[in-house]
């Protein structure tokens, strides 16, 4: 056939050729017969004008183009209606005889293609200018499959909970254990395989089960188990009396079935689940997704109330092709363009030097990036050798002067995992990716081409990655790429043996225990990559390393423990990123986390230009630019002086700016704040007790309103409490309570009852910031509460603020500061006195009365406005899409009137500008380039 790019010249001179047709009575025919030419396919050969169909109501009709089994055309003039053209084909496919009904239709005025894949009910519509670009969705008249999708199929979950029902049944039966695991894999590749090619003929293990096992599955069991036996050894091994039908089976090699299992005992209902899943079409699957399948599986409460979950191709995608593939295929790219005698022999040697890669992966999992890579590999590699066919054919050579096969093969990929099921399920998903990769290159090119007895094998070792020396599993010059997905559990959540891990592997003494999991395989990963300057020299490229992380490690105080080992300690460079986005699953459940994408690599080989992928929102398509530095906050660090500059924690402000401290604490147990019924009911029973009761605010009650009480009990006399049995019934709770903690410091309280832990009693008006707020807000709502509201420790509390503070601390100032330094919870923004306020670069000359006095104004304007909206919370107010416009406009003027103090020049252009301005500020506050 012809090569892909061959075909690709052909669609764009035929799309010129007939961008003036219009007439479905005199072009249609010839229009067809150049566009089967353009596939090098004759149309008299396989399709039919004018086909003359009976239709359902006995009337007659006659099909445009019919090629039996595979396509239907309605052709019209151009200008004409398609929704017409597409009933008249339903009613023609309707009067079509079953076995010569089309996969295919195609709609088409000339102008405009409609083409439907009836099978998928894919459906996808394009100019004929485009044609070009949409060839390889015709491959079907080549005897092809179009290249699959990059995203997941919803039979994915089809197939979970196929396997679901048999691994339950199963489980119900007593087959527990590992033995269930390895037998639903080795189900799996059987299926996959009797439905992809592997297997010699196509539903033989289909066939298997359904034909030789007695319909009460009573030897179901037994026959499963000879049929492993059989797949573990060669032909010329075998019994001479072998079954006639197991006989037939391949073998299948790569210790998949070496292992004997102990023999499942079935009936007739655990028998009709497994043939359930037979007669599912495997390989429709994508062999990636087949670790997150055993995962839903094995864990079946999840599966019911989630659905299968799994990492999307399209989020690995975004980590392996800034970290290799877009280099290589921009390499290949430039290989193209040349037309020397040479160029032949420089493909040859870009395609063997992707067999020499290696790839690792030492959080692998069910081994998905590891899937993923290899199959981009094999495409890349396919496309190289589409272009050598082609240059051999346009320098009138008739052979093709090389073998089609591959060079590239599982033992490339390595990865670590520390269970043992996941690491089988990796393996055995590569060998699946590995023959559909087969199938594609025979394909491509009209040759046969299997690897089947499997003889390599990929490089899965089980254990704990940040226990084993990863240099003698992989030495470090051998290596390419170091990337993956390492698991994310917080500080916080992590077991005793985890925060010693970190501990350990960061060296940090006693802070170690602060950072999140993920940051032990960034550490571990500069190591393994440093090492290569030992055991190469610096001329060798150390693997480049590309991971994905909790966001949080970009964020707040995590950021000054966790870089400096990466930039000072291992001389490291962040050479690409991507900012805060949800990485998730396309199954149902959409279980989200907010992540980041980081690319290192060592200072002296990271790229002069940089991407930086941006989203305008979380769940959004990045938008991607360059950069010549990536600061640690993920920004771009092009214009400032230190791009590594890290925020470090203050206790003081060193800004000038008062104290900002924690609103008040309890630690009661509940037993001293109400809500509103409570109160009532209390005061019905204890109505002395009001004086001590007051408003409780916290950010949930600032922001969305509810009203909630505390007693404050700081200054009620002995005499009152004596007169006060259910107060005092409650100091004796919170008494009891303290005692019986663990922690010393709250057992101690218990000496004090009547008092919280943080005490915060204002006598005046002062502002609030609420500790968390939406990620969605342009500014944080602050504002002024007023006695006798007492502020909880979820709202940070400035006394003795002035106007001007509000309006600095409100404006796009403040929040680029906040975006770029502050924590998250999830992506909201978590307002840290230390890192964010106590830091923040404000204008020279602030604490001046006649310079923040310009700001007392605008500031005004803002709380005005929000008064002009009594019925509104300031959580509907900071809605983007509910903000009035008023309020909206005085942000503005408070904004312009902020920026005015920070520089004399025009307002600022950007977040990014902003940020470089108020890093320089920062620089200057603390007088050293790293704190």
């Amino acid at each position: 056939m012809l090569s892909w790019n061959e075909i690709r010249v052909r669609a764009a001179r035929f799309a010129a050729e007939w961008a003036d047709a219009s007439s479905e009575t005199s072009e249609t025919q010839s229009f067809y017969d150049a566009f089967f030419d353009v596939f090098g396919k004759r149309r008299r050969d396989v399709a039919r004008y004018e086909e003359h169909v009976k239709k359902l109501d006995d009337s007659h009709g006659f099909i445009d183009l019919f090629w039996p089994g595979v396509l239907l055309v309605e052709q019209k003039s151009a200008g004409r209606s398609l929704t017409a053209a597409a009933e008249q084909a339903g009613i023609y496919f309707d009067a079509i005889p079953e076995r010569e009904r089309p996969r295919y239709q195609l709609l088409c005025d000339f102008k405009t293609f409609e083409l439907l894949d009836r099978d998928t009910r894919e459906e996808i519509r394009f100019p004929l200018a485009e044609l070009p670009d949409q060839v390889e969705n015709f491959a079907f008249i080549v005897g092809q499959r179009r290249r699959a999708l990059r995203e997941e199929d919803p039979v994915n979950i089809e197939a979970s909970e196929l396997m679901g029902r048999l691994h339950d049944a199963l489980d119900e039966s007593g087959y527990q254990g590992d033995d269930l695991e390895r037998f639903l894999v080795r189900m799996v590749f059987c299926m996959f395989a009797d439905d992809s090619g592997i297997f010699p003929r196509q539903d033989m293990f289909l066939h298997l089960v359904e034909d030789r096992t007695s319909v009460d599955g009573s030897d179901l069991g037994l026959w499963l188990t000879r049929l492993f036996e059989v797949l573990n050894k060669p032909a010329d091994q075998r019994q001479r009396k072998l079954d006639e039908d197991m006989a037939k089976f391949p073998y299948v090699n790569g210790e998949l079935f070496a292992e004997r299992l102990e023999t499942p005992d079935f009936d007739s209902e655990m028998r009709a689940a497994l043939l359930d899943a037979c007669r599912f079409n495997w390989s429709k699957t994508s062999p990636a997704i087949f670790g997150a399948l055993f995962q839903s599986v094995m864990e079946p409460i999840e599966r019911r109330s989630q659905g299968a979950h799994y990492t999307t191709e399209q989020n690995i995608l975004r980590v392996i092709e800034p970290l290799f593939l877009d280099d290589l295929r921009a390499e290949f790219d430039t290989l193209v363009t040349k037309h020397s005698g040479e160029a032949v022999a420089e493909l040859y040697r870009f395609r063997n030097r992707l067999g020499e890669l290696r790839f690792f992966d030492p959080a692998c999992g069910c081994g998905n990036f590891l899937i993923i890579a290899y199959r981009e590999l094999r495409l890349l590699e396919i496309d190289i050798l589409d272009e050598i066919a082609a240059r051999t054919r346009a320098s009138a050579q008739q052979v093709m002067p090389f073998e089609v096969k591959s060079v590239i093969d599982v033992d490339q990929f390595y990865g670590i995992e520390i269970s043992e099921f996941p690491a089988r399920i990796a393996a055995t998903s590569l060998w699946m990716m590995d023959h559909l990769m087969n199938r594609e290159l025979a394909d491509t090119f009209g040759e046969p081409y299997v690897r089947i007895p499997l003889e390599k094998s990929p490089h899965i070792e089980v254990d704990d990655a940040l226990e084993l020396d990863w240099a003698t599993f992989l030495p470090p010059e051998e290596c390419s790429y170091v990337f993956g997905n390492p698991p994310f559990i917080g500080a916080k959540y992590q077991s005793i043996e985890q925060r010693a891990q970190v501990h350990r592997v960061a060296q940090l003494g006693g802070s170690g225990g602060t950072l999140d999991y993920v940051t032990a395989w960034f550490i571990r990963a500069a190591e393994y990559v440093r090492q290569t300057d030992t055991a190469a020299g610096l001329g060798q490229r150390p693997p480049r390393i590309g991971f994905v992380a909790t966001n949080s490690i970009t964020q707040g105080e995590q950021v000054a423990q966790f870089w400096p080992i990466i930039l000072e300690r291992h001389d490291l460079e962040i050479s690409y990123a991507h900012q805060t986005f949800a990485w998730g699953s396309d199954a149902r459940g959409k279980a989200h986390v907010h992540v980041v994408i980081l690319g290192l690599d060592p200072a002296e080989h990271v790229p002069t230009d940089r991407p930086l992928y941006t989203y305008p929102d979380i769940n959004s398509e990045p938008l991607v630019g360059t950069c010549k530095a990536i600061t640690p906050y993920l920004l771009d660090g092009t214009r400032l002086k230190d791009p590594h500059r890290l925020v470090k924690s203050a206790s003081q402000p060193i800004n000038g700016m008062p104290r900002l401290r924690i609103g008040s604490k309890p630690i009661d147990n509940g037993h001293y704040i109400f809500d509103s019924e409570e109160r009532a009911l209390f005061l019905d029973l204890e109505p002395s007790a009001e004086k001590y009761l007051r408003p409780y605010v916290g950010a949930r009650e600032y922001l969305q309103g509810g009203d909630r009480w505390i007693l404050a009990l700081h200054e009620a006399s002995p005499k009152d409490l004596s007169a006060s049995p259910l107060v005092r019934e409650r100091i004796a709770a919170v008494r009891d309570y303290r005692r019986s903690s663990t922690s010393k410091p709250t057992q101690q309280l218990a000496e004090t009852p009547r008092l919280w832990h943080v005490n915060v009693i204002p006598h005046e008006p002062y502002l609030v910031l609420p500790e968390v707020s939406s990620e969605r807000r342009e500014y944080v709502p602050i504002g002024w509460l007023e006695p006798p509201i007492i502020p909880s420790n979820l709202v940070k509390v400035l006394m003795e603020a002035s106007l001007a503070q509000l309006g600095l601390l409100m404006s796009a100032m403040h929040m680029t500061w906040l975006r770029a330094v502050a924590g998250r919870m999830k992506s909201d923004y978590r307002y840290s006195v230390g890192v964010v306020y106590n830091t923040f670069p404000v204008p020279q000359g602030f604490s001046d009365g006649g310079v923040s006095a310009k700001l007392d104004a605008p500031a005004q304007a803002v709380l005005d406005a929000r008064a002009a909206h009594p019925d509104a919370a300031l959580a509907e107010l900071y809605d983007p899409d509910l903000m009035p416009t008023d309020l909206r406009k005085a942000h503005r003027d408070l904004d312009r009137a902020v920026d005015r103090l920070y520089r004399s020049r025009p307002t600022f252009k950007s977040e990014s500008e902003r940020l470089q301005h108020l890093f320089g500020l920062y620089e200057q506050m603390t007088g050293t380039l790293r704190p």
